[in-house]
């Protein structure tokens, strides 16, 4: 028996044929779905990429109690398990997150492990001098500048990492094919942006010839781009879907070439999808985990069921991952998995769970029951308490900080952690889920989530079932303080927060700020925020409007960027209220 688990990073679901989606050229996963059961009702769960990854190799959320970070000293690892269990594992990827501070302790629970160089702004070419970039409306930070200099040595398709990583899953293959009990991870960066492809992609999208500045990286905020650019990224981000479906083609083939449908499992999966206009937004992360970024695609074939062609309505999550591929080699899973393996469902539709969890940390906490969607804010607009429990400081990027951990405190742990105990450490967000206001909808008669529903009896269902869920992940007690809700005994009427947060909600639908909306010298539209808060006097006016400014780890995010742009990263700020920090900001240069 063989697995070969085949991942794509930012894969939307509604951007694939088999979904539903038109005049998109990915006939392989048109090809997939006559050779698996395609899952309609796969959802997501710790957001977004690492925390992603710790879910399949652990089988359990870990928002609740952790931000980005590596694999904890206590956690359980499918690829270990198998490995100890005499399963050979290896993975294949360009993921560059893997080999940052946060992403460091993953790769090395596999038997073996092989890296590709280049994507997203990966710290590889070292040029001393600036980069050449064109004319773009892309994001402007570090990574985008690294990203310009990496694209030089990318030519040609051949040279792309998505293209390696998948001639290094092909040989690991053929140089195994005929060995028993192996797991194959090929792990693919893209479509994740940016959405770096080639003209052989491009031109199924009108793009070959295109005029203007280059858009194929949109910064995580508001849409303030007109229409047609927003077209532009949108068919950017399909050409490099076209160039997955390519490799994914790749794949297909050899097991077809060497009969391995036989005894070879195939997962194809993602860990989230992106926002490409879609509720006025850009990315993920900073806005709330709509369906378009939290409801994936999923598709499995497994030999022993024979089922292909098949659809599956059963709720299943990322964290089934795992505890799937350890029930196919006959390996238990340990006590401290939630998830669930899917061979029932893939058999017969058996449902697995009543409802899905989803979030990320210090976010809205989510609930689904398949049909409803049940978004929870935090409660006041401090978004507090909050902490991070870890004995791994590591951010995304970079170490903890020796002020951060100066506030750390030694801990009780929790069950998962095996008795070990835990650093907490004061933790942080990009935003509060404060300004989009508690969120619930329907996806049966609102399937694009344009029409949040205000229903007393539904939501307080819904919040028992969140309620629910949270207390089987043990979340920290202070996490039902932060979101106004109870950690022991009945939600009642008076935790529900829809009604009191409903002026929030209508003002978070509004349309963000635009450039054209200010004069062409307007401080909020021309000046970056780096060179506003050298001044004392400005840097009080800006915190005091956008609070994130005031945390060192934000700051580096939004430096570059001037109000406008920093505004349509937040839910709150529109014209009116940018005029007057136009208007304070002048008096504070003065």
């Amino acid at each position: 028996m063989r697995a070969i688990v085949v991942m794509f990073d930012s894969l939307n679901r509604r951007m694939l044929p088999p979904y539903g989606a038109e005049g998109v050229h990915a006939p392989n996963f048109q090809r997939l779905a006559r050779s698996t059961a395609m899952f309609n009702n796969c959802y997501a769960g710790s957001m977004p990429c690492m925390p992603a990854r710790r879910e399949m190799h652990t089988g359990r959320h870990n928002f609740l109690h952790r931000s980005w970070s590596p694999l904890e000293p206590f956690d359980d690892s499918v690829p270990e398990i198998l490995k100890g269990q005499g399963v050979y594992t290896h993975l294949v990827t360009d993921h560059q997150h893997y080999w940052e501070d946060g992403g460091a302790t993953y790769h090395n629970r596999f038997s073996t492990y092989e890296f590709f160089r280049g994507q997203e702004g990966d710290a590889w070419k070292g040029h001393v001098a600036p980069a050449t970039a064109p004319a773009t409306l892309n994001a402007d930070n570090q990574l985008t500048r690294q990203d310009w200099i990496n694209r030089e040595y990318l030519k040609e398709e051949t040279d792309h990492p998505q293209t390696r990583t998948f001639d290094a899953g092909l040989e690991f293959m053929q140089t195994n094919v005929d060995q028993d009990r192996w797991m194959l991870q090929i792990e693919c960066f893209d479509p994740h942006e940016p959405f770096f492809s080639y003209d052989k992609h491009r031109k199924q999208y009108g793009l070959e010839d295109a005029e203007g500045p280059y858009f194929d990286w949109p910064s995580y905020r508001r849409v303030i781009e007109e229409d047609d650019v927003v077209d532009r990224a949108r068919n950017e981000y399909l050409s490099l879907l076209s160039m997955c479906d390519r490799s994914l083609g790749r794949v297909m083939d050899f097991m077809d070439e060497h009969d391995m449908w036989q005894d070879t499992l195939l997962m194809v999966c993602t860990d989230h999808g992106f926002l490409l206009g879609e509720h006025g937004w850009w990315g993920k992360s900073v806005q709330p985990w709509y369906d378009e970024t939290i409801h994936t695609p999923l598709f499995i074939w497994d030999p022993r069921t024979n089922v292909s062609g098949q659809t599956r309505e059963s709720l299943v999550q990322t964290i089934d991952f795992g505890p799937t591929l350890l029930e196919f080699f006959g390996v238990d899973r340990t006590t401290d998995m939630q998830g669930k393996p899917l061979v029932s469902v893939i058999e017969s539709d058996e449902p697995v769970r009543e409802a899905a969890l989803f979030g990320i940390f210090g976010s809205h906490v989510n609930v689904t029951d398949g049909r409803y969607v049940y978004m929870r804010s935090c409660a006041t607009p401090a978004n507090t308490p909050l902490f991070d429990y870890t004995l791994m400081p590591m951010h995304m990027r970079s170490r903890f900080k020796v002020e951060e951990l100066r506030e750390a405190v030694l801990v009780d742990g929790f069950s998962f952690t095996k008795g070990v105990p835990l650093l907490r450490v004061p933790g942080w967000t990009m935003g509060s889920p404060y300004g989009f206001g508690t969120l619930l909808f329907d996806l049966e008669w609102d399937p694009h989530q344009e029409n949040p529903l205000k229903d007393t009896q539904l939501e307080q269902r819904m919040a028992t079932l969140l309620v629910e869920l949270m207390r089987a992940n043990e979340a920290p007690a202070e996490q039902f303080v932060r979101l106004g809700l109870p950690g022991t005994g009945p939600v009642g009427e008076e935790h529900l927060l829809i009604e009191q947060h409903w002026p929030q909600v209508v003002a978070s639908k509004a349309p963000a700020a635009r450039v054209q909306d200010f004069p062409a010298d307007a401080i909020v539209a021309t000046v970056p925020l780096s060179a506003l808060l050298k001044n004392q006097h400005q840097r009080e006016t800006l915190v005091a409007a956008m609070p994130a400014l005031g945390n060192g780890a934000s700051l580096a995010m939004f430096a570059t960027r001037t109000v406008v742009e920093a505004a349509a990263m937040t839910p709150n700020l529109r014209v009116a209220e940018i005029l007057k920090l136009e208007s304070a900001l002048s008096q504070a240069d003065n």
